[in-house]
């Protein structure tokens, strides 16, 4: 029983390492709506497959079609708009159909790319949960 309990705390000590390891900076739909209306300079990287980006997206934002974020191929699709975040020191708003795994995904693409996390953030609930509909633009 003892080796039970021994196996359980490092078993849960193992989870919240993971879990605190596991952050990521998200930005509330106000607060970026407050950035989208004051003209604050960043970058908008949004991961919607085509016809949902085509549907709904914020203007100026870059159109990657990479959504899940995956494969190889996906993250590849991402290069550019890497390139694009490393020509300045602007915020990266990261925008996706739900703000998950997707997000995350591309985040860690981001950072693993060379941007600065403190620049990354992840749209909170992301396109789905977007409550401001009227601030989104359609069609190409």
């Amino acid at each position: 029983m003892r080796k039970m309990s021994v196996l359980l705390i490092a078993l849960l000590a193992t989870l919240n390492m993971a879990f605190i390891f596991d952050s990521y900076r998200y930005i509330e739909p106000d607060q970026f709506k407050a950035w989208l209306e004051s003209n604050k300079p960043m970058l908008i990287v949004d991961i919607q497959v085509e016809k949902d980006f085509v549907a709904n997206h914020f203007p100026g934002s870059i159109a990657t079609y990479t959504y899940p974020v995956e494969t190889d191929p996906q993250r590849k699709q991402l290069d550019a708009a890497v390139v694009e975040a490393k020509k300045n020191n602007n915020e990266v708003v990261i925008v996706c159909p739900r703000g998950g795994g997707g997000a995350k995904r591309t985040y860690d693409y981001f950072k693993a790319g060379g941007v600065a996390e403190e620049r990354l953030f992840i749209l909170k609930g992301g396109m789905g949960k977007w409550p401001h509909r009227q601030m989104l633009k359609s069609g190409k």
